[in-house]
C-alpha cells in the first residue's frame, strides 16, 4: 500500500508531520481524522523527498513586513464589516497572501478558529507574525464587539508606522550607496592603477614621497588575498562582539543613550521614538486595552533601551497612582512639548486625542527631519567620494614633481 506524509494540527494547536500507509488519499484523511488531528497537507510519499523541508526552510528567511500586517488587516476589516464569516474571511485571505510565512500562519489561525479559539488567542501562537501589539488590539476588539473598527485602527497605525520607515529608509540609501562605490572605487584605484604608476617611477628611479609610499603600502596590503581575508575576519569578529555586548541589558542602554546624543541622528532617533510612542499608545488606548497592558507593549516596541526604561518607570509611576507625563519628564527623554501635552490629555480625559495629536506633529517632525539630513548628508558624502579620489590622484602626481625636477 502507498505511503502518504501529512502535515497535520492536533487539538493543541501544535503542528507536526505524520507518516500514514493507505489505499487512497480518501482513506488517509479519514484515518488522520479519527485520530483528532487536522489535516492541512496531504501528499503521496514519492521516495524521493528530502530529509528537510523546503517550504519550511522558505518560510524560516521569510519577513513579514509590516505592509504585509497592513495589508491584510485593511481587507480583513472589510470583510468583517460586510458581515463575512471569520473563518471563510480568513481563508479567502489566506488563498490570496502572496507571504508563504503569512499565509501558513492564517491557515492554521483559520483551523483554530474553526475549533473554537479566539482569534486573539490563536494569532498569539504565531509571534512571528502577529505581536503584542497586534493581538492585545485584536483582543480588546473582540470584547468590545468592534472587531472592524479595531482592525482600520491597526491598518491605519501599521500604514504610519511604514511611511515612518520609508522615509528614514529614503534618507539611509543615499549615503550608504554613495559610500559603497566610494569604496569600490578607492580600493579598485588602490589595487589596480597604483601599482602601474609605481613600477613606472620605479623604472626612473624616482624616491616615492612619504605620502605616495603610505598609499602603495595600502596597495601591497590589498594585493594579497590572505591579507583581505584577514582584515574581514578582523572586521566580522568586532561585528560579533559588537552584537553579543549590545544583547546586555549594560551594552544596549550604554549604544542607545550614545545613538541618542548623535549630533546628526539623535535629534532624528528621538523625535521617532516619539512618534512611534504615541501613535501606538493613543491606537492601545482608544481600542480599550488597559493603561497599564498599554505601556508594557510600548514598551517592548520602543526601539531604544533607554526610552524603553522610561516607559518602564512612567508605568511603575501609574501602578502607584502617579500621571505618566511626570514618569516621562524625569526620565528627560522625550521633547517638552510632547510631556505637555501628554499632561494636558491626563487632565482633560482625552489622552488618546492628545497622543493622536502629538504623533501628527512629530510625524511631520521626522519628515522635516529626513529632508533635512538628506540634504546635509549629500554634500558630505560627495566631499568623502572626492577626498578619496583626491588622495589616490595626490599620491600618483606627487613624485612628477620630483621627475619635473630632475628632467629641470
Amino acid at each position: 500500500m502507498p505511503t502518504f506524509v501529512a502535515r497535520v494540527q492536533d487539538a493543541r494547536g501544535a503542528a507536526r508531520k505524520e507518516r500514514i500507509v493507505a489505499d487512497s488519499l480518501r482513506e488517509a484523511r479519514a484515518s488522520l481524522r479519527e485520530k483528532g488531528l487536522f489535516v492541512q497537507e496531504l501528499k503521496q510519499d514519492d521516495g524521493l523527498s528530502l530529509n528537510f523541508d523546503l517550504a519550511s526552510i522558505r518560510d524560516s528567511f521569510t519577513k513579514v513586513t509590516v505592509k504585509d500586517k497592513a495589508v491584510f488587516s485593511r481587507q480583513f476589516a472589510a470583510l468583517v464589516n460586510a458581515g463575512v464569516a471569520m473563518v471563510r474571511g480568513l481563508g479567502v485571505l489566506s488563498e490570496q497572501c502572496q507571504n508563504p510565512k503569512l499565509k501558513k500562519a492564517l491557515l492554521n489561525v483559520s483551523s483554530d478558529v474553526q475549533q473554537g479559539v479566539n482569534l486573539s488567542d490563536a494569532m498569539r501562537k504565531h509571534p512571528e507574525c502577529f505581536d503584542n501589539l497586534y493581538t492585545s488590539m485584536i483582543q480588546a476588539g473582540e470584547v468590545g464587539g468592534v472587531l472592524d473598527e479595531v482592525l482600520n485602527r491597526l491598518a491605519k497605525l501599521l500604514e504610519d508606522v511604514a511611511r515612518l520607515q520609508n522615509q528614514i529608509k529614503a534618507a539611509m540609501s543615499y549615503p550608504v550607496t554613495v559610500g559603497i562605490l566610494a569604496v569600490l572605487i578607492f580600493f579598485g584605484m588602490v589595487r589596480f592603477l597604483l601599482p602601474i604608476f609605481a613600477n613606472i617611477f620605479k623604472e626612473i628611479g624616482v624616491e616615492l614621497p612619504a605620502f605616495t609610499q603610505f598609499m602603495m603600502n595600502i596597495s601591497y596590503f590589498v594585493q594579497d588575498i590572505k591579507n583581505v581575508i584577514f582584515a574581514l575576519v578582523v572586521v566580522g569578529v568586532a561585528v560579533f562582539a559588537f552584537r553579543q555586548y549590545y544583547k546586555t541589558r549594560v551594552g544596549r542602554e550604554t549604544v542607545d543613550r550614545m545613538m541618542l546624543k548623535l549630533p546628526l541622528f539623535g535629534d532624528l532617533i528621538q523625535k521617532t521614538a516619539t512618534a512611534r510612542f504615541c501613535r501606538t499608545f493613543g491606537a492601545l488606548t482608544r481600542s480599550g486595552v488597559p493603561i497599564l497592558t498599554c505601556l508594557e507593549i510600548v514598551r517592548d516596541t520602543a526601539g531604544n533601551q533607554i526610552i524603553a526604561n522610561a516607559v518602564d518607570e512612567a508605568r511603575r509611576e501609574i501602578q502607584t497612582g502617579g500621571m505618566i507625563s511626570i514618569a516621562l519628564q524625569k526620565e528627560q527623554v522625550f521633547p517638552l512639548m510632547a510631556i505637555q501635552m501628554i499632561s494636558i490629555g491626563e487632565e482633560t480625559g482625552e489622552l488618546d486625542k492628545m497622543l493622536a495629536k502629538v504623533a501628527d506633529f512629530y510625524e511631520d517632525e521626522v519628515e522635516q527631519a529626513v529632508k533635512a539630513l538628506t540634504s546635509i548628508l549629500e554634500p558630505i558624502m560627495i566631499v568623502v567620494l572626492g577626498g578619496m579620489v583626491g588622495a589616490i590622484l595626490l599620491a600618483m602626481y606627487l613624485p612628477m614633481f620630483a621627475v619635473f625636477e630632475k628632467l629641470g
